[in-house]
């Protein structure tokens, strides 16, 4: 078996859409001081996390 220490698949996709998602919106939130992108910005570490969290569980022989 090979062990693979980089994310990939479903990981991946939630890991750089969370990252995605958080960096506009706080490039939104800087340039409009609307304080709705802090909404936006808490999404996406949350899709971030649920993307390293998968990648750990993945990797640890978890129940997926």
């Amino acid at each position: 078996m090979r062990t693979n220490a980089s994310p990939t698949g479903l990981a991946l996709l939630l890991i750089v859409v969370g990252l995605l998602i958080s960096f506009t919106s706080i490039t939104a939130s800087f340039v409009t001081h609307e304080p709705i992108w802090r909404y936006l910005i808490a999404a996406g570490c949350l899709v971030q996390f649920l993307g390293w969290v998968r990648h750990g569980a993945r990797r640890r022989g978890g129940a997926r």
